[in-house]
This record gives C-alpha cells, sequence and structure tokens, in this order.
C-alpha cells in the first residue's frame, strides 16, 4: 500500500504488490548550462572569426525558426539569378568585341596577329607557288626559247637550234626550278620578314578600310575571298633575282597579283556584325560587369552568388573556345584545296583567332580565381580550415623568428594595427596592374594571383600582435 494514499499500490500478474520504482537522479536534477569556452587565449583575428560564426549560426537558427514550411517564391532570387546569366551571356561577346576592336584600331596589335605567317611553312610554300608562277608566266621562258631558236636558224647554225628546240622544256624547267628556289629562299629569309611586317603595317589601313566595305588596299575582297596583294613581296624577290645573276628578272613588269588568304560566302553580313561588335567593345564588357555586379549585390547569399559568377563567366570562356573549334572546322571544311592548301588556310585561322584566344584564357583564369577567392574567404568548413592551417603556419614562423632573435618590432606592431588597410593596398595594386598591364595572358593573371598571396601572406608573418598585458598577481 502507498505510503501517501490509501490506494492499492501497483500489483504483479499474481496479484503480489511490487515494490515502488523510485524516481533517478538523473530524471530529477536539472541539465546543468553549457559553459561557453574561454576566449582569453585567442588572437584577436581568432576571436574576430569566432564572433562572426557565432552571429551567422544564430542568423541561421533564427531564419530556420522563422521559415514557413512552404517555401516561397522570390522574387529578388530570380532577378539575381536573371542579371547573371545575362553576364555570363555577354562575357563571350565581350572578349569577342575587344579582340574585334582590337584588330581594327591597333596597328601593333594587327601586325603581331600576321606577322608569324611569313615563318609559318605552309604559307611560305603558297607564297613561294604563287610568286614564282607570276614571275615565270610575266617572263614566257617557252616564248624566250622559240625566239632564240628562230634567231639561231636565220643564222645558220640549224643543229644548235635543233638542239636548243629539243631540250627547251629541261630548260623551262631548269630555269623555273631555279626561280621557285630562290623565291623560297628569300620568301623564308629575315629581309623578307622584315618586308612583311613592313608592308602589313602599312595596309592596317587597308584592313579599316575592307572592314568598312571598301577596297583599294593591300588586303582586298573579291567574290567573297579576303585576298593579300603581292606586288611588294614579288618586287622584292625580283631584286634579289637580279642580285644573283639572273638579269631575265630585271624585264618583269608590275605584277599586281593576290593571294586568298580568308573566304567567306557571306562576308558582307560579317562585315556588318564585325563593325557592329567593334563599335561596342567598349559598351559590352562595362554591360557585362554592371549585370554581374547587380546580380551579385541582389542576391541573398552574395558570396555563393560570387562564386557562381566566377564559374559562370569560366565555363562561359569554355563554350567560347568549343565554339571556336567548330568555327575552325567550319571554316577549312569550306575553302577548297586549289584556292589554299588546308595547312595553310589553317596556320591563316590560327594567326587570326590567336589573341582571341589569349583574351578568353585570361577571362577564364579571372572567373575561377574570383570563384576560388570567395569559396577560401566563406564560412564552410573547408574554407575554415583552410584559413586556420595558413594562420598556423604563419604564427609558427614569426614565432620561430623571434625564438631566433628575428623581431619586427614597431613595425611589427603599425603592420598589424594597419593590416585590413594594407590587404585592401595589395589588392588594389594587383588588379590595377592587371587593368593596365594591356594584353595580358593567362600566366601573367596567374603570376598576379602569386605575387597577391605573397603578399598577403608577408603582411601577416610581419604584422606582430601586441603582447598581452600580465595577470593580476602574476609573476
Amino acid at each position: 500500500m502507498s505510503a501517501n494514499s490509501g490506494e492499492p499500490g501497483p500489483t504483479t500478474k499474481g496479484g503480489e504488490p511490487t515494490a515502488e520504482i523510485p524516481q533517478t537522479r538523473e530524471s530529477t536534477a536539472e541539465i546543468p548550462e553549457t559553459r561557453e569556452p574561454s576566449t582569453e587565449h585567442l588572437s584577436d583575428d581568432e576571436r574576430a572569426e569566432l564572433e562572426r560564426l557565432r552571429a551567422e549560426n544564430a542568423e541561421l537558427h533564427h531564419d530556420g525558426a522563422a521559415r514557413p514550411s512552404r517555401r516561397r517564391f522570390s522574387w529578388r532570387a530570380l532577378f539575381a539569378t536573371i542579371l547573371i546569366v545575362l553576364g555570363c551571356v555577354l562575357a563571350p561577346i565581350s572578349v569577342v568585341g575587344v579582340w574585334a576592336g582590337n584588330q581594327i584600331t591597333d596597328t601593333g596589335r594587327y601586325v603581331a596577329t600576321v606577322q608569324p605567317l611569313i615563318d609559318d611553312p605552309a604559307i611560305q610554300n603558297v607564297l613561294t607557288d604563287r610568286i614564282t608562277n607570276e614571275i615565270t608566266s610575266r617572263l614566257n621562258l617557252t616564248g624566250i626559247i622559240n625566239q632564240a631558236t628562230a634567231q639561231l636558224q636565220t643564222r645558220g647554225l640549224p643543229r644548235i637550234s635543233t638542239l636548243l628546240t629539243t631540250f627547251g622544256p629541261q630548260i623551262t624547267s631548269a630555269v623555273t626550278g631555279f626561280i621557285h628556289s630562290t623565291v623560297h629562299t628569300v620568301i623564308s629569309s629575315q629581309a623578307m620578314a622584315k618586308a612583311w611586317v613592313q608592308v602589313n603595317t602599312v595596309a592596317h589601313q587597308a584592313v579599316v578600310k575592307l572592314l568598312s566595305g571598301q577596297g583599294n588596299g593591300t588586303l582586298t575582297s573579291t567574290n567573297g575571298q579576303i585576298t593579300l596583294n603581292l606586288a611588294p613581296l614579288i618586287a622584292v624577290v625580283k631584286q634579289a633575282l637580279v642580285a644573283r645573276g639572273f638579269s631575265l628578272a630585271s624585264n618583269i613588269p608590275i605584277v599586281n597579283a593576290t593571294v586568298p588568304l580568308f573566304q567567306a560566302k557571306d562576308l558582307g553580313k560579317a562585315q556588318a556584325g564585325y563593325r557592329l561588335v567593334s563599335d561596342l567593345k567598349i559598351l559590352l564588357p562595362i554591360l557585362a560587369l554592371v549585370l554581374l555586379a547587380a546580380g551579385v549585390f541582389t542576391a541573398r547569399r552574395r558570396r555563393r552568388a560570387l562564386i557562381v559568377v566566377g564559374l559562370g563567366v569560366a565555363a562561359s570562356m569554355v563554350v567560347l573556345a568549343i565554339g571556336l573549334l567548330i568555327a575552325r572546322t567550319i571554316y577549312l571544311n569550306s575553302v577548297p584545296a586549289s584556292v589554299l592548301p588546308t595547312d595553310a588556310a589553317a596556320a591563316a585561322f590560327d594567326a587570326l583567332v590567336h589573341f582571341l584566344r589569349e583574351g578568353l584564357r585570361v577571362v577564364l583564369a579571372v572567373g575561377l580565381v574570383i570563384a576560388i577567392g570567395a569559396f577560401i574567404t566563406g564560412p564552410s568548413r573547408a574554407a575554415v580550415r583552410t584559413r586556420a592551417g595558413l594562420g598556423s603556419g604563419i604564427t609558427w614562423l614569426r614565432n620561430l623568428g623571434e625564438r631566433r632573435g628575428v623581431s619586427t618590432g614597431p613595425f611589427g606592431q603599425w603592420t598589424y594595427r594597419h593590416r585590413a588597410l594594407l590587404r585592401i593596398g595589395a589588392l588594389t595594386l594587383v588588379a590595377l596592374i592587371l587593368v593596365f598591364w594591356g594584353q595580358p595572358t593567362a600566366l601573367t593573371v596567374i603570376l598576379l594571383v602569386v605575387i597577391l598571396l605573397i603578399l598577403l601572406g608577408l603582411i601577416e608573418l610581419v604584422a606582430s600582435p601586441p603582447a598581452e598585458p600580465a595577470a593580476v598577481g602574476q609573476e
């Protein structure tokens, strides 16, 4: 029977009373409050990072508690997504626009584009064959041999005339071979390389006329073909032949021969699009940057949006690279071998888009750097561990130097107090170098990022936090 009431206590199945189960200490004792770990041993940076993580954790708990059971549609997220997508779509168009504009407005860039062509064996063979044919057709070797044969016949030398008639084709072939080898030697010489640069430097204005629909330049457009005027190069070859004792070359008249470099069925449409993109070469990059920045600013999770922007821009550059490969295949299949051999056409296309490929590689590298930087500075576990590991390594190096008598002294304390401004200054310096570099390559971007990391590491290494005051009563 219960001690506090007259009601019978609990019984077993057989009717016998059972012992009352006492309450355990664990069930009645209150759960002790958890104490936060002490932060006295933490540095200022570690304490600030801890406070930031606590605030973010509280915000996440608050959002989780206030979040309704059904997810609501967010116009803000949709608007940010649209802005980022538009910016990523405009990124490759901007790269093409900048490349096209530079080909028109920058003579140095244009010459740098076409200069490697004269050193390419396929282009050298095409120029050699075309110039040799133009020279031999102007010389009319067969007619000269027939004229000599007739003169020998009239002077009473029929045997020599007969021999000359018999061996005329061999003589023509030998002279043609001599001209061909001489032309190839001249084409592959340093003198022709200099002449090629000079001709194309002067011809840059002709390129502008070509793309604006005009003609009468070293580069012309005929029947959908972009051709190069060979007259200046033939003049160089003519002088070389005369200098080597081939006096017949002095009879070569002024030759206005051309060689096709590129072919496009819709050249008029391409010229119109080229001019339009060239006019927008400044506006398009600015518009793309504004859209991407607005998308990041509008997004609720800006750091994640910045990662998406970096990866999206890098992915758009990959799409542009694939598009160039497809365009190259289409172009090579569209050029007849009788107009331009495949290897020469490939060399011409590769030279034309060389700086376009360099530009997309630079933008791809910048996009990856932005994505990686946004991830490393984020609150993810991997990022926090990475930063903690780097901080521990820098602290270990600083302590090692101090134990060996190497101390930054007041300069280190000044660096510690102004480390935020120094970080911003280092980032700004590298960004300005990248902007004013002119024509950076992907390797340039990587080197600048490495330099930035070294500068940031030096700031952390030199920065020496002030010594903590000793506790009261501690000797």
